[in-house]
């Protein structure tokens, strides 16, 4: 690592049910440091169990911001979330030289470390959309986005609507796909980037997948999504843990099942995504020693 920049970043990403959090937390005891997250569902703090979200007992202590800070009712967009973390950590950076993102939300990570670029948009078209999905489903507006921005559609979490709406909404748009928009022109940050990749063999994440729902159902992921019904069509419920549920109400054997099936796509999607990325050095979760060494080399 260069040292032109005593102010330094460290990114931790990878797939879900990985090990980031784990991780994240030691590296904030050693390096005395704060935690920011970049998990979009862990931002409301109504979802508890099915976004895997740190207990106040696993957080040990250290400082994490942007985790339960929002309820399911607020608006929130990757911009937004880009100014809030920037103004975090300019805020965090007047007393310490460095902080840890962390988080399995491309977008959303992304955002901090290269900004967003001015994506077209268009309000009519996007509630044409947002009709069409209403009347005739998602797998019908997933078909258009693959057909669309392939490079897109197999990366993003096309199970969220709002993800998918978003896209086809530029597309339909501008003519030209969403991804071809995306981190065009990446903004000059004040601080030292430090990219961390958690990643192991492919059978193995896929385990720590089906035993994290086992765990959550366990922990009471059924109750929490009965409590969250009359909320289902929020954007941030139209997602992993919750919507198989709530497709599936007469069956939870078969929506458990689902939940592992599709944590286990998006896990795919997200090594996909973040594999993009060359400045990312790659670990396993347990070489926690060699992660240090690479930070402070």
């Amino acid at each position: 690592m260069s040292a032109q920049n005593p102010k330094k970043l460290i990114v931790i990403v990878g797939p879900t049910a990985i090990g980031k959090t784990g991780l994240s937390i030691k590296l904030a005891k050693y390096f005395n440091c704060e935690i920011l997250s970049a998990d979009s569902r862990q931002f409301y703090k109504e979802m508890e169990i099915g976004t895997a979200k740190p207990s106040s007992d696993e957080m040990d202590g250290i400082p994490h911001h942007f985790v339960g800070h929002l309820s399911i009712k607020e608006q929130y967009t990757a911009g937004k979330f880009e100014k809030d973390a920037i103004d975090k950590l300019q805020s965090i950076y007047k007393t310490q030289n460095t902080a840890i993102l962390v988080g399995g939300s491309g977008l959303f990570v992304n955002a901090v470390c290269f900004g967003l670029d001015d994506i077209p948009s268009n309000f009519e078209i996007r509630e044409q959309l947002i009709k069409e999905l209403e009347t005739e489903g998602i797998d019908k507006l997933q078909f258009e986005l693959k057909n669309a921005d392939p490079e897109y559609y197999n990366t993003a979490d096309i199970q969220n609507p709002h993800r998918v709406i978003r896209a086809l909404e530029t597309y339909r748009t501008s003519k030209k796909p969403y991804s071809s928009f995306r981190n065009s022109t990446q903004k000059k940050r004040p601080f030292e980037i430090i990219w961390i990749g958690l990643n192991m063999e492919r059978d193995q994440v896929y385990a720590n997948i089906n035993k994290r729902v086992d765990i959550m159902m366990e922990n009471g992921l059924l109750e929490e999504v009965k409590k969250l019904e009359p909320f289902k069509d929020l954007n941030c419920l139209k997602t992993v843990g919750y919507q198989e549920f709530y497709q599936n109400p007469e069956n939870i054997t078969k929506a458990v099942e689902l939940v592992k099936q599709n944590t286990r796509r998006f896990a795919k999607r997200q090594i996909t995504f973040f594999k993009r990325n060359d400045k990312i050095k790659w670990f396993n979760p347990n070489e926690t020693n060699e992660i240090i060494n690479y930070i402070n080399s």
